[in-house]
């Protein structure tokens, strides 16, 4: 019997666990200059087949945004939706040195408390050399939530940790 509630104590504390992934999609091992300054574009919000998360390509660029002011001189972040070929623009005529491009791939926020359907996050960030428009680094993270989250989770709340981690790599 004590084996058995061991057991279900060390699931139930597992279960609660968030889980992430950092796949990188180069095989460039790139340092940025401390001194550099990057703009960071707003990526379309997220969706789950016909429900569109509103305001979660906002909330992706501020989380971005967060990790990379630790690290650089200047960043900015757009305040709206744009394409690559109007962010590379916005980020050439203001003399940034890079273009940070997040893409949100998945975005799911369920009811995992009652669903047991874990929350889902997945994000692109390429980051681009404004002056010659060159992908320097690009990198997948996915996160997932555990399944005792309480009601307390969201998918934005699975990207600070691994953002931050991959950014800390990048200086």
């Amino acid at each position: 019997m004590r084996y058995l509630k061991l057991l279900l104590i060390s699931l139930f504390i597992t279960s609660c666990a968030d889980s992430h992934q950092i796949l990188r999609t180069s095989n460039n091992e790139i340092k940025l200059n401390p001194s550099s300054s990057a703009y960071i574009s707003i990526p379309k919000d997220g969706r789950y087949g016909q429900t569109i998360y509103t305001g979660s390509g906002a909330t992706v660029s501020q989380v971005i945004l967060l990790e990379f002011s630790k690290h650089l001189t200047q960043v900015e972040t757009g305040h709206e939706y744009q394409t690559y070929k109007e962010a590379i623009k916005h980020a050439k005529e203001n003399k940034f040195d890079y273009l940070i491009f997040p893409s949100v791939l998945a975005w799911e926020d369920r009811a995992t408390e009652w669903s047991g359907i874990p929350d889902k996050a997945t994000i692109k960030i390429s980051i681009i050399k404004t002056t010659a428009s060159k992908t320097l680094d690009s990198v997948i993270i996915k996160g997932t939530s555990g399944l005792g989250t309480f009601g307390g989770d969201h998918p934005q709340d699975l990207l600070p940790k691994p953002v931050s981690d991959y950014v800390k790599k990048l200086f």
